[in-house]
This record gives C-alpha cells, sequence and structure tokens, in this order.
C-alpha cells in the first residue's frame, strides 16, 4: 500500500500522513511539523538502507555484523555531508492505532508525493526531500565527468530507489514537463530543476560561447554562465521561483544586495 497522505496549503504547502498502526515514516532532520501522542519519533544516522523496513537491523554475524553495520552508517552519514544534507533522519512510527505526521518544507513552494514502483529511480536537487516511507531508500548520487567540467563544477542529486511513497518540496509553484514532448531536450535555468525520473541525461551546458552574445547572455541575462539540460522520455518537475532570486529579492528588501544590470554575476554584498 501506498503512504496516506494528503498536502494541504497554498503559499507554503504541508504534508499530513495518516500512519497505519506499525507504519513507520521518516523525514530528514528539520523538516518535522507536528504528530499525535501515538506516533513515536526515532533520531538516528541511518538512512532506511542501514535498516530493515525502517528499523535498525540486527547485529547479525556478532561483533563483525555491528562492525559492518557501524561503518556503513559512517559512511551513509559521511557522503550526506560531503554533500552538505543533513546528517540525521527522523523516524515516526504509530504504536497505537492509527496515527498522523505532519511535514513541511523549508521554502514557500509546492510539495509533490511521488510513487515508487521499483522500476524506476527518482532523482531530486539538494534539499528536496521532506518525507518517505521506510520501504523507500535515500541516497547521494554525485554527477561530475562531462558534466560538472562544462558546468564549471560537478553537482549533488538525491537519489530515491525501492517502493513506496516520497515527499519533495520546492520553492514557488511547479509545472511537469517530459522533454520528450519538446523534440527530446529542454533548457532551464540551473535552479529550478526539482525533480526528475531515472532515465533522463541531466547535463550542464555554458551559455553560448565566448564571444560578445554570449558574454550578454551571461553577463546581462541573470542566467550566470551554465544552463542545465534535460534529454529522453520522462517525467520532469521545475520549479518557478529558484533560492538564489529568492535571497536575491530579500537582500534587496533589506538593502544589501545591489546588483545593478548584470544580473548575479558580480553582485556584492554590503556590510
Amino acid at each position: 500500500m501506498t503512504l496516506q497522505q494528503e498536502i494541504v496549503g497554498t503559499a507554503m504547502q504541508m504534508a499530513v500522513v495518516n500512519l497505519r498502526l506499525g507504519q513507520t515514516v521518516y523525514c530528514e532532520a528539520g523538516k518535522f511539523l507536528f504528530k499525535t501522542t501515538n506516533v513515536t519519533m526515532e533520531t538516528r544516522l541511518s538512512g532506511p538502507s542501514g535498516g530493515g523496513g525502517g528499523q535498525q537491523q540486527g547485529g547479525g554475524g556478532g561483533k563483525g555484523g555491528m562492525l559492518r553495520q557501524a561503518v556503513g552508517t559512517a559512511m551513509q552519514a559521511g557522503q550526506r555531508a560531503l554533500a552538505g544534507e543533513s546528517l540525521a533522519f527522523q523516524y515516526f512510527t504509530s504504536t497505537g492505532g492509527e496515527g498522523t505526521v505532519g511535514f513541511a518544507g523549508v521554502l514557500p513552494g509546492e510539495m509533490r508525493a511521488l510513487e515508487l514502483d521499483g522500476t524506476r529511480a527518482w532523482f531530486a536537487e539538494k534539499d528536496a526531500f521532506v518525507a518517505a516511507e521506510s520501504s523507500v531508500q535515500f541516497g547521494i548520487a554525485f554527477q561530475g565527468g562531462r558534466t560538472g567540467r562544462s558546468g564549471g563544477e560537478g553537482f549533488v542529486l538525491e537519489k530515491f530507489t525501492g517502493h513506496g511513497t516520497v515527499i519533495i518540496a520546492g520553492a514557488g509553484n511547479f509545472i511537469d514537463l517530459n522533454p520528450a514532448d519538446f523534440g527530446g531536450r529542454i533548457e532551464v535555468d540551473t535552479g529550478c530543476v526539482v525533480a526528475f525520473e531515472e532515465g533522463i541525461q541531466y547535463g550542464v551546458q555554458r551559455i553560448g560561447g565566448l564571444n560578445r552574445q554570449g558574454l550578454m547572455n551571461a553577463v546581462f541575462g541573470g542566467e550566470g554562465l551554465s544552463l542545465a539540460t534535460l534529454e529522453g522520455n520522462g517525467r520532469v518537475i521545475l520549479q518557478s521561483l529558484t533560492i538564489e532570486s529568492l535571497a536575491n529579492a530579500l537582500r534587496k528588501a533589506q538593502g544589501g544586495d545591489k546588483q545593478g544590470p548584470t544580473g548575479g554575476l558580480f553582485s556584492t554584498n554590503a556590510g
């Protein structure tokens, strides 16, 4: 069964999850909003792949098994730390009948529940993850190589595999697109990508060449030097508001950052 959940709200949505007896859902630390008293909360470093069904693995194999589990947990936490993600997860389990848990994102915007059937993974931007049932595995995908070089640096994505429901959040409003409906490829602002299905090729390319028009696009277009490219046949979720544009608007309202006509490329912070 999929996770029983309802996404409520408009400007800043929330997910209200109804848990069956014994059912477990987990979230990234900082995304929890409220719970009923019959739902237990446990914080730990291991993701669901480090504990079967959202429960801690037994120390099978004696000290050797316990050591392997400790090393695996440390590697998971270290990988998330390198990616700039939260070190810990919070697990919620209903222990006395049905229970309710609420979660929220960290930015004004939409939330979306994705259903995984085990055939395709989903990838999402950093910090998009809100919560998932314990049958969904959370991982980090480090991207680099040709994509990283063309964009100036590598990038980090969250990866979700397994079966069940995962809830993600973004900024502003969402739009669902399939590159196959637009000739097989779309180009978007690098900060607008929220999530996409496995099978979509995600890359980064420079805007134009090192000529007059290319420099005009980069300096005065407000997009910086790169665009994200999405190719293939599959679902893509984009957001209408980027974290950078929100931060710039807040700084401008506070009399801080003065961008002028050059967008964010040569912006300076006052104070």
